[in-house]
């Protein structure tokens, strides 16, 4: 399938749509086809079929044939019999191979409990997308379905156990089954390849397409056909599902981004989707090559009881005991807070059961429980002895899995060569007499994997942990065992081995833990680069010192003074980076200044997750917190949301509704009297869902419903009203009692379509005017307060601005104000305020003296290094009790659209 080929097709379809006048939904109801299938047509992300392509010609009274020209020309080549035959095979072959999940702590009760089909073992994860300005309002979270949905280039970040691996094999066999969801409809022409990276890591090099099969082991690698890999790659049929980037050595990822950067020079029509945890490569690391990157989200409460649902339904347990766990996990924040994870869950899931319906409350506390369970309980408990010939005690156990543990965080690799395990356990037998005696470090190995439950092996020859949480609690025992304090701190700015430090925390003597610490405080007093990170985690530490120095603990509880609470945004966002732990560590609402609890609340959003969502409950009824809680409703479950935390804002704070369960939420709210709406909605929706009486303040974007303000007829209170990123036109507007007009990004406008305007004080100009200058500005009597943006100076000048007599108050957005515009300024007899934004500073010592002017406002001001000179300049002409903000001390920001 060629993406050029296919891209005409859209493109003409779209322009054929753009002269006939049709919105989209219009082209739906006359073709008679779905949303779906129009989208992805228009788009150019699938090949449509020939009744399609004939529908749509229909619908927009265009030649079919043209059409289905550029159909044939954009459709996917034939492939050889050969190719076929063996793509059917194939297909057949990923369905066996990964249509099975294997579940920590299902396999308590027979054998074959711990495998789980997939079609019950997956959970659509929520995938979070950070958009322009990376503001918390500009993440839109959706399900994986829909936020793939077109994707050809993706990059997921995750934390470990949070699915991302049991995605990639969902989307290998719903692709393999060429069964789909609508959403993800263009996956069933697809040709999966998965591919580990920590199999593919430990070769050579990385392997070539036609190596793609032999390098992960199929067994069928020899049947394929000679360049069958390189076809469906080059024809863009081939989905490349490239996991775990954070388990290549951080010194060889440079060589893998090298690998992807041939493959998507060779194959750029092909589909890419990588998945990688959070911290492993920087933001943007992809950006270049078009990647969008997403971000799993924690498992929400509903998700949560979901899964249980499933866990109990799958390993055959009673309902009684999967309601028990459902009401310890709505109780018991820590244990809510622990399952956010598929596999975190899933622990606990088992371990509720093994236990009885009693569960440990903290960390440490689980991961205790969980040796206890997965190394001796569950092999006692099912009457099985020794099928190996070897019998360990949990200690044992212990005392050699940690040591591959502790060797694969200080080489920073996530499997290991078999030939290095037996080499570690061989070193070890000699002061184990008691299991040297049972059998040598082959028997003992193999035992470990078979009956530990905490290794595998990925391939024929390496081992590594089920997840890298055991291997980090187990790798920091050891750790503190060998005194290797120094190593930690060393250590302890890398993402890798923060697990690894607050665990030896947990384990290390009172004496060790004062040492660790009070050495973690000094590098972070002198390394300036990662002060925050070192100095929040000691205090996440804390949580972990059962006993602590006092005098240690002051100092790290000093350090985190200075760090919280968070006051600013960018506060907020370093804080934010340190993850889910720093909600444990925030303070408040009570005995926050403002700019505290808004920055508390930020911090809280941008983290996520039902931890987060708990904290913000309590910031509700913070007067300054409320306008972010207002605008976080996208990030969390919309009626939990709405019914926890928006019932509770003021009728005053703006809230924005974005889709249509928030829209059919906000009817069920008390009232508020400013509100968004942003996307395509109805006049009918909206007002199905508005009380006409109480809305104020309205602000409608993105919305191409061409009678859209119509509607606001039916709302007598309005005043002020924001249009954004809009075409539609705006003389409806002309009979409303409007007293504040915003326009933003809307086609060519023009002014006289509104008059009569009467009541109109402030207008807010964000867009190109048919008028060439003020002098062509219709009569808005009352106008005082008037916002000129760059785009608007950009196609009319202040030439006539004497005209507006009325203004009070005037902000204008460029670098530098033409001369002869600059004298009709003191022409206005009540302008008082001036806002001059990016303006270069240099250039006012040219402006005409404004004796009236008792407010000089510098806003994102260039080159203000010395505003002597402009204070100079007014001096003489404005009253003594002139004021002027610019520099680095006050900078004042104009109010900016939602």
């Amino acid at each position: 399938m060629g993406a050029a080929e296919l891209e005409a097709l859209a493109a003409r379809l779209r322009l054929l749509r753009a002269r006939r006048g049709l919105t989209v939904e219009a082209l739906e109801r006359r073709s008679g086809l779905g949303h779906t299938t129009v989208s992805q047509v228009l788009n150019g992300r699938k090949v449509p079929s020939e009744a399609t392509v004939v529908a749509l010609a229909q619908a927009l009274r265009a030649d079919p044939e043209e059409l289905l020209a550029l159909r044939v020309s954009a459709a996917p080549k034939k492939a050889p019999d050969a190719d076929t035959a063996f793509e059917k095979r194939y297909r057949d072959y990923l369905i066996g191979r990964y249509s099975r999940l294997t579940v920590v702590g299902l396999d308590l009760e027979g054998p074959g409990k711990a495998c789980w089909p997939l079609d019950a073992a997956y959970l659509s994860l929520e995938l979070a997308e950070h958009r322009e300005f990376d503001e918390p309002h500009n993440i839109t979270v959706e399900r994986a379905e829909r936020a793939l949905a077109g994707r050809r280039r993706t990059l997921i970040r995750g934390l470990a156990g949070s699915g991302k691996t049991t995605l990639l094999q969902w989307l290998a066999v719903i692709a393999a089954r060429q069964d789909p969801p609508e959403e993800l409809a263009h996956l069933g022409e697809l040709i999966p390849f998965v591919l580990p990276l920590r199999t593919l890591d430990r070769q050579t090099a990385l392997p070539a397409p036609e190596a793609f099969l032999g390098a992960t082991g199929s067994v069928i690698a020899p049947s394929q056909p000679a360049g069958w890999a390189d076809r469906v790659l080059a024809a863009g049929r081939g989905l490349l599902l490239i996991d775990g980037l954070d388990e290549v050595p951080k010194q060889r990822r440079e060589r893998t981004r090298d690998w992807l950067r041939d493959l998507l020079a060779a194959y750029p029509d092909a589909h890419y989707l990588i998945t990688t945890r959070p911290s492993a490569v920087p933001d943007q690391w992809l950006t270049d090559s078009a990647f969008t990157e997403l971000t799993v989200r924690p498992m929400n409460r509903r998700d949560v009881f979901v899964f249980i649902s499933r866990w109990h339904c799958a390993a055959g347990a009673s309902a009684e005991l999967e309601e028990n766990l459902k009401d310890s996990v709505r109780s018991q924040r820590d244990l809510a807070q622990l399952a956010t994870t598929p596999l975190m869950c899933a622990l606990i899931c088992a371990l509720h059961r093994d236990r009885r319906g009693h569960l440990p409350h903290s960390r440490m506390e689980l991961y205790e429980a969980a040796l206890s369970m997965l190394l001796i309980r569950r092999d006692h408990e099912r009457g099985i002895d020794s099928p190996e010939g070897i019998v360990l005690n949990r200690h044992q156990a212990v005392q050699l899995i940690q040591r591959l543990a502790y060797w694969l965080i200080r080489n920073g690799q996530a499997e290991l060569e078999e030939e290095t395990a037996l080499a570690l356990i061989e070193e070890a037998l000699p002061a184990m007499p008691a299991v040297a005696g049972q059998g040598d470090a082959g028997q003992v190995l193999a035992h470990l994997l078979a009956r530990s439950g905490l290794l595998r092996r990925p391939t024929a020859d390496t081992i590594d942990f089920v997840h890298r949480t055991f291997q980090d609690y187990l790798g920091a025992k050891a750790a503190v065992e060998a005194r290797d304090l120094g190593l930690l701190v060393k250590n302890a700015h890398d993402d890798q081995w923060e697990d690894v430090l607050r665990m030896a925390v947990a384990h290390a003597r009172p004496a060790e833990r004062a040492t660790l610490l009070r050495r973690l405080v000094a590098r972070g007093d002198r390394t300036a680069k990662h002060r925050t990170r070192l100095h929040l985690l000691a205090m996440a530490c804390l949580a972990q010192a059962t006993e602590l120095d006092p005098e240690i603990r002051r100092a790290i509880e000093s350090r985190g003074s200075a760090l919280l609470p968070p006051r600013s945004y960018e506060e907020a966002k370093e804080l934010a980076a340190a993850g889910p732990v720093i909600l444990d560590l925030l303070p408040g609402p009570q005995g926050l200044a403002s700019d505290e609890a808004q920055a508390v609340a930020q911090t809280a959003v941008r983290v996520g997750g039902d931890a987060a969502f708990t904290l913000l409950r309590h910031f509700r009824a913070c007067p300054e917190a409320q306008i972010v809680l207002a605008g976080a409703w996208n990030l969390f479950d919309t009626e939990e949301y709405s019914r926890e935390i928006l019932r509770h804002l003021s009728p005053e704070i703006r809230i924005t509704v974005s889709s249509p369960c928030e829209l059919k939420a906000l009817g069920r709210l008390p009232q508020k009297t400013r509100l968004s709406f942003v996307g395509d909605f109805t006049a009918k929706a909206i007002m199905s869902a508005v009380d006409p009486r109480r809305v104020q303040d309205l602000h409608i974007a993105a919305n191409e419903n061409s009678d859209i303000l119509c509607c606001l007829r039916e709302l007598p209170e309005l005043e002020s009203l924001t249009l954004s990123q809009m075409s539609c036109e705006l003389s409806p507007l002309r009979a409303l009692p409007l007293k504040q007009l915003t326009v933003w990004w809307h086609n060519e406008l023009d002014l006289h379509t509104l008059n009569p305007l009467h009541t109109l004080e402030e207008l807010n100009l964000r867009t190109t005017l048919a008028q060439s200058s003020l002098a062509d500005f219709p009569s808005f009597e009352r106008l005082r307060r008037l916002y000129l943006w760059e785009e608007t100076l950009a196609s009319t000048t202040l030439n006539g601005v004497r005209e507006l007599t009325g203004l009070e108050f005037l902000s204008l957005f460029v670098p530098a104000v033409d001369n002869a515009a600059l004298g009709e300024l003191p022409s206005l007899p009540h302008l008082t305020e001036l806002q001059l934004v990016s303006q270069d500073v240099n250039s006012l010592v040219d402006f005409p003296p404004l004796p009236l002017v008792k407010r000089l406002s510098l806003t994102r001001p260039l080159r203000y290094e010395n505003l002597r000179p402009i204070k100079d300049t007014y001096s003489g002409s404005a009253s003594a009790a002139n004021r002027f903000w610019g520099g680095s001390t006050s900078l004042r920001w104009p109010t900016w659209p939602a």
